[in-house]
């Protein structure tokens, strides 16, 4: 007797999808996807060419391996998670210690110490305060080299400034023009630590921020 197979579409698997890119209800719902592929491909196959069974178990192992890389990258990113909720505990110590860092430093009608570096030689340095907003309201000539210097919180023509966050930078002068313009690290106290998308941030007394790897020193408050 003469067996007419009919032409019918040998289904096929399609590629695995990246590991990196798949999720556990993805995987879930791929395996279901798989077993009616892999029963369609059993039941439309020539019966005088049958599929070899070796066919269907490596068919089952590769996607048993891609089910497998899945759940290994979950478990990196439970670790991941888990070795930076360690380095939060650790940071939280942080809060309450003072943190140098160039950003702007709360007045509270208390002097700032500020110790003023800069990247070029000149014959005149220049102390620039600007407030919250950008505006410059003082400036002054300070000494050269690198001592130490308190700002009074006044402006130029001496009038006292109200509480808030002040920015520094100190200008280099050759014979009267620019030639640099520095940013001055402060202290500020440490008041809270935040772990964001991989990255630690300290929030300073006022208000300011900064990451943790832009902070240059610590120590116990004076």
């Amino acid at each position: 007797m003469e067996i007419t197979q009919s032409q019918q579409p040998n289904p096929t698997l399609s590629p695995a999808p990246s590991p990196a890119e798949t999720t556990a209800t993805q995987i879930n719902s791929d395996f279901e996807m798989f077993l009616q592929m892999l029963t369609a491909q059993m039941q439309y196959q020539d019966p005088l060419n049958p599929i070899d069974s070796t066919d269907y178990a490596t068919q089952l192992a590769t996607f048993s391996g891609v089910e497998q890389a899945v759940k290994t990258n979950e478990l990196l990113e439970t670790l991941t998670t888990q070795m930076g909720g360690g380095s939060l505990a650790d940071m939280a110590a942080l809060v309450g210690k003072e943190a140098r860092a160039a950003v702007p430093a709360y007045f509270d009608g208390a002097p700032i110490n500020l110790t003023p570096k800069t990247t070029a030689v000149g014959d005149t340095r220049v102390l620039v305060v600007t407030d919250a907003q950008g505006l410059e309201v003082g400036r002054e000539i300070i000494p050269n080299g690198e001592e130490d210097i308190a700002w009074a919180g006044v402006t130029s023509t001496g009038a006292p400034l109200s509480a808030g966050l002040y920015s520094f930078s100190v200008e280099t002068l050759s014979f009267g023009e620019v030639i640099a313009q520095d940013p001055i690290q402060v202290y500020s106290r440490v008041t809270e630590v935040r772990f964001d998308a991989g990255t630690t941030t300290l929030l300073l007394e006022g208000g300011a921020k900064v990451p943790s790897d832009q902070v240059t020193a610590l120590r116990d408050p004076a």
